[in-house]
């Protein structure tokens, strides 16, 4: 039987940051409401709420020197390591993230060159047919160039490509909002490669709702009514963004499994965006539900928000490395296994990929 030119996965590689940040970090906080008034509440109870509905314990920020195009091009590192392929034989190197690098304490978005310019250059890749360029999608951006680097391969364009999410989002959080809280530093990366045969990326999909749910993320001024500058800060509408995850990931999932001819029941694992425990959850069972079935095996998503926090374009390569690598307890991925890749943000972008290892 003749198989189709697939979209393989050839290496992983991650970076997490080193410094790492617990929830007790925040209780010297001083948190407002959207308005600008004070929140009631102790500064202890909102912590311990936030990390019963997060998941959230800890989270990890990159050093004062860093930048994400230095997480980015660590994480790539990694992957060349893994995969033993020569850098200069990659055609694309696509690199996903939402601010671009950020200077510690600047607040200052830097986007000249390109982040992937900048990790191309570190790398020090010679070749000019390694087109490197970025990929600002929101929270999905990392699995969105997978999707478009599967387009250049399986058209012939390409035989290899590198996908990297890179994101230093403590750079660009407001310490007055309580959802600050959620974000982390990280980078993740793959290299995919053109090959015949079983294993591979089966099937995907992309959904944009803009009309309605653009700006549920969006930057703006911080809440502290003392701060006056024009720096802005990333702000999202927690409970409407909550309503619209559950409301569309839930059948983006279903159509991508129809698309693929894979029935629920044979995903081996769920590699969800690591935004939110209790919503990610929360999705699953609405997943579940399409297919009249319980989700009741939590080993099928495994997790890690509770020591990472959420870090964005990061978050799925860097699980999916840590699971490559057999540095999860109880978790790891056969070959011929089927697994589901599924992220929503900002946009507000969903997307889904159906992979077989």
């Amino acid at each position: 039987m003749l198989h189709p030119v697939k979209s393989v996965i050839v290496g992983t590689g991650s970076y997490i940051p080193e410094i790492k940040i617990s929830n007790n970090d925040f209780l010297q906080h001083t948190f407002f409401e959207k308005d600008g008034s004070p929140i009631t509440k102790s500064t202890a109870v909102i912590v311990d709420k936030f990390k019963d509905i997060t998941g959230i314990e800890d989270r990890c920020y990159a050093r004062p020197e860093q930048k994400a195009s230095d997480l980015g091009f660590l994480a790539a590192q990694k992957a060349f390591e893994n995969s033993g392929i020569n850098p200069e034989s990659l055609d694309y190197l696509i690199v996903a993230h939402n601010f671009g690098d950020v200077a510690y304490h600047s607040n200052r978005v830097d986007l000249v060159p390109s982040l992937a310019s900048r990790v191309k250059y570190l790398l020090q890749i010679k070749n000019p047919d390694c087109v490197a360029y970025d990929l600002p999608f929101g929270c999905p951006g990392w699995l969105e160039g997978v999707i478009q680097a599967n387009y250049y391969l399986r058209s012939g364009d390409a035989k290899r490509c590198m996908i990297i999410g890179a994101e230093t989002l403590s750079r660009i959080i407001d310490e007055h909002d309580r959802d600050s809280m959620i974000y982390a530093d990280g980078a993740g990366a793959v290299i995919l490669e053109a090959r015949v045969g079983e294993q591979g990326i089966l099937s995907h999909k992309t959904q944009t709702y803009a009309s309605e749910h653009a700006l549920l993320l969006n930057m703006n001024h911080s809440y502290d009514p003392q701060n006056k500058s024009d720096d802005l800060f990333i702000k999202m509408n927690g409970r409407k963004l909550y309503e619209f995850a559950l409301n569309h990931v839930p059948q983006v999932v279903k159509t991508t499994l129809d698309k693929a001819n894979v029935h629920l029941s044979e995903i081996s694992k769920v590699l969800i965006h690591q935004a939110n425990e209790k919503m990610d959850e929360a999705i699953m069972r609405r997943v579940f539900k399409l297919y009249d079935l319980e989700f009741d095996n939590h080993s099928l998503m495994p997790m890690t928000i509770s020591w990472l926090g959420n870090s964005s374009v990061a978050t799925i390569p860097t699980l999916l490395d840590l699971m490559v690598r057999g540095e999860i307890k109880n978790q790891s991925i056969q070959a011929g296994e089927k697994v589901l890749f599924t992220s929503v943000g900002a946009g507000m972008n969903i997307n889904a990929m159906v992979y077989q290892f």
